[in-house]
């Protein structure tokens, strides 16, 4: 036992909560990057799409996009935002490595159940043509149907898991490939879906 007489926990004021610096909110976090993700996909549309999906390209090339995507890396796979922070990885991942990536693609285009023309790399893949690929496949969310975007993307990923498959690739970086490909082609369908429906 303690000589300290039992009392009563002071009740903090509301000076006491407005001290405490405040968080960010994630749920107007998860708004922002909803937000930035529909005006992305959905309001593009018009007379200057091309314009649009140029800027697009041109935010990839720059840190404006980066913040963006870093709110749409908490999104569910299936949300839009979700999609493009997929998208914005796999041109990350080209970029940081054009010359493994193509040698990936190359080993798996001969054993992927995709047809090459929905990949969309020019014959040989290499590391020019996958920039140029993936940037097409950025500019495509402004200019092109999403779904297609999703799709294409989508087979892209699905090749180069392939291809990690049958190369000295580790099983689990195959399979996070496959799982991104996955993860854009079941989009690609539910996007399709809601055009259609």
């Amino acid at each position: 036992m303690t000589d300290r007489p039992h009392h009563r926990p002071m009740t903090p004021g509301d000076r006491f909560f407005a001290a405490i610096e405040a968080g960010d909110d994630p749920a107007l976090i998860a708004e922002a990057a909803d937000r930035a993700a529909t005006i992305i996909v959905r309001g593009a549309r018009g007379a200057d799409q091309e314009e649009v999906g140029e800027r697009l390209l041109h935010l990839a090339e720059t840190e404006g996009i980066e913040t963006i995507a870093e709110l749409w890396s908490g999104a569910p796979a299936d949300s839009l935002a979700g999609c493009l922070w997929r998208l914005f990885l796999l041109r990350q991942w080209v970029y940081a490595d054009p010359v493994g990536v193509a040698r990936q693609f190359e080993a798996g285009r001969a054993h992927a159940e995709v047809a090459s023309s929905v990949a969309g790399v020019a014959d040989p893949p290499g590391p020019d043509e996958l920039k140029t690929m993936v940037d097409h496949v950025l500019r495509g969310i402004a200019v092109s149907e999403f779904a297609d975007v999703l799709f294409r993307a989508a087979a892209f990923a699905r090749v180069v898991a392939t291809g990690r498959a049958v190369t000295d690739a580790s099983p689990d970086d195959a399979s996070r490939m496959q799982t991104l490909a996955d993860q854009l082609e079941r989009s690609a369908r539910q996007e399709l879906d809601q055009q259609l429906g």
